[in-house]
């Protein structure tokens, strides 16, 4: 029997592989790459333990504590330094990783109408499900290996093979680990989207409950994956026994999650579906109703994060000050211009961080158009008195809002923060207006995604490469001294950094412009090219 219900696992093992042939070696080079660039950096920022000594100490305060998790002063070498403020935020896009590849080939493929083809075949009712967790055991497997290989081969004194391999396994557990929690949401949830969702505020919550228990009760750090992550203490004590623990969770999830796909009907899922309306409203009778409605649960709940990270964040600015007091590197780090703070210079840059973050869920919201025309759900629209233009449009305005709304929330979260940590807080007004400035970029990159869906639907995918390159010229562009050109090939480059920039309309009002003849050629380019399904 059991070989019955596996049957063709390994073949299903090959052709997820070969469908995913670039995805996963994308995940893995960027990954790997951004790990193994920043020892590099840091042997160039910290060349002396003294200032190491002085990082750790920045680094013990609650909220950073919260952040990236406990530090240990007494040994603040490079290897810890590397390992306490990378690994745990790898950690997570790492999860992220296996959440999206998994998501993918299980519950996105039966929702598709792949899944029901396949069973057609002569293959086991529980190998489309184990063929997707053995490949993405391979890819963390692999990425453990890369990572913690090729840290060692940086040849860095205080990052040894065992603490290198380590930082790999960690990893490589924690994809494993959310590999697992993606599977078992697949069983419960009906659709793609409700397993991705799961699975993500899953994730968040573990990061969540790891910062609380970080910070307040060590206890409570224990109940959360990644605070067995925190647990390792690389290039220090070099705890193995969290990746132990981490993989045992896996294999009990793994078992779970097969034994409810043995229970369940195909393109069902456990979790009682909720009964919709008989009658349609009139709202979502229109185009930019159904938009929203497609879209209702995940813009409320990017909503409540990005409130949550504009607090996060506001809630260190009180200490900012006592943070780099004495400490000269940091102060060359922070403050460039004569007669600002370090608090307005730090608040500054993480507006533009917030509002980077900010553009997903709307680049998000517009790509779900080429989404549901993948999925062969438009040609029924377009058939009756819909026009393309109108379609795109309802999904553009959709995606328009909600930037707005996310950035405005972030920043009302960091400001409804800093008032309650710091002695003289911003006044609303200077605050709102140093995170409403990046709307007309995010703008910007919504005209992108509008773009790439009208001219070509192969080419949807390169918005994330996009947003993604934004984040890294712009945030760590400092860090690895970039020349000044490469920040300006983002939009975000383009806007004045208040307060210590000038505000000009300028540049605002021909992103703006931009922004609209990208969405204009995107409209003509989806009105010409062929519709899937």
């Amino acid at each position: 029997m059991a070989d019955t219900v596996y049957k063709g696992t390994g073949r299903l093992s090959r052709l997820i592989i070969r469908r995913d042939r670039i995805r996963i070696p994308i995940w893995l080079i960027g990954i790997s790459f951004f790990t193994l660039i920043v020892p590099g950096a840091f042997t160039e920022l910290y060349s002396s333990q003294e200032q190491r000594d002085v990082m750790a100490q920045t680094m013990e305060n609650p909220a950073m504590v919260a952040m990236v998790g406990p530090v240990d002063i007494s040994n603040y070498t490079l290897g810890v330094m590397t390992a306490h403020q990378m690994v745990l935020l790898t950690a997570v896009v790492v999860g992220l990783m296996s959440i999206l590849l998994v998501t993918r080939h299980t519950r996105g493929d039966e929702e598709n109408g792949q899944t029901e083809m396949v069973r057609s075949l002569p293959v086991g009712r529980l190998s489309t499900l184990n063929a997707t967790l053995l490949v993405n055991t391979l890819t963390n497997i692999l990425l453990a290996l890369i990572i913690g290989l090729g840290l060692f081969s940086l040849n860095i004194e205080s990052m040894d093979l065992e603490g290198s391999l380590l930082y790999g396994a960690t990893l490589g557990a924690t994809g494993i680990v959310f590999a697992g929690v993606t599977a078992v949401f697949a069983q419960l949830s009906e659709s793609a989207r409700g397993t991705i969702g799961f699975s993500i505020a899953f994730l968040l919550i573990a990061y969540i409950v790891r910062g609380i228990g970080d910070v307040s009760n060590e206890a409570l750090s224990w109940v959360s994956p990644l605070g067995w992550v925190v647990q390792t203490e690389i290039y220090g004590a070099n705890n193995w026994w969290p990746i132990l623990l981490m993989l045992g969770f896996s294999i009990l999830l793994f078992m779970v999650a097969n034994y409810l796909n043995s229970i369940r009907d195909l393109e069902a899922g456990l979790l009682p579906a909720k009964p919709g309306r008989k009658n349609a409203s009139a709202f979502l009778q229109s185009p930019i109703g159904l938009a929203f409605r497609l879209q209702r649960t995940g813009i409320i709940s990017w909503a409540v994060g990005m409130y949550v990270l504009g607090v996060s964040y506001g809630s260190i600015l009180g200490d900012i000050d006592s943070f780099f007091e004495g400490n000269d590197m940091m102060k060359q780090m922070f403050v460039t211009e004569a007669g600002y703070s370090v608090t307005e210079q730090f608040v500054s840059m993480i507006m533009m961080v917030i509002a980077i973050i900010a553009t997903i869920p709307p680049v998000m919201a517009m790509n779900k158009l080429y989404a549901e025309e993948k999925k062969g759900r438009l040609s029924h629209l377009l058939a009756r008195a819909v026009s393309r233009t109108r379609l795109m449009v309802s999904f553009f305005v959709i995606a328009a809002i909600n930037a707005f709304v996310m950035v405005s929330l972030a920043s009302i979260g960091l400001w409804n923060a800093a008032v309650a940590t710091m002695d003289d807080p911003f006044r609303f007004g200077s605050m709102y207006q140093m995170g409403i400035v990046y709307y007309p970029a995010m703008l910007v990159m919504i005209g992108v995604a509008v773009l790439l869906i009208g001219i070509s639907r192969k080419l949807t995918s390169f918005i994330w490469l996009y947003v993604f390159y934004s984040f890294i010229v712009l945030y760590m562009g400092a860090l690895f001294q970039f020349p000044e050109w490469v920040g300006k090939l983002t939009p975000f480059g383009h806007i004045p950094q208040l307060p210590m920039d000038e505000l000009t309309w300028m540049p605002m009002v021909l992103l703006t412009g931009i922004a609209a003849i990208l969405t204009v050629i995107g409209v003509i380019g989806y009105n010409r090219r062929d519709i899937e399904g």
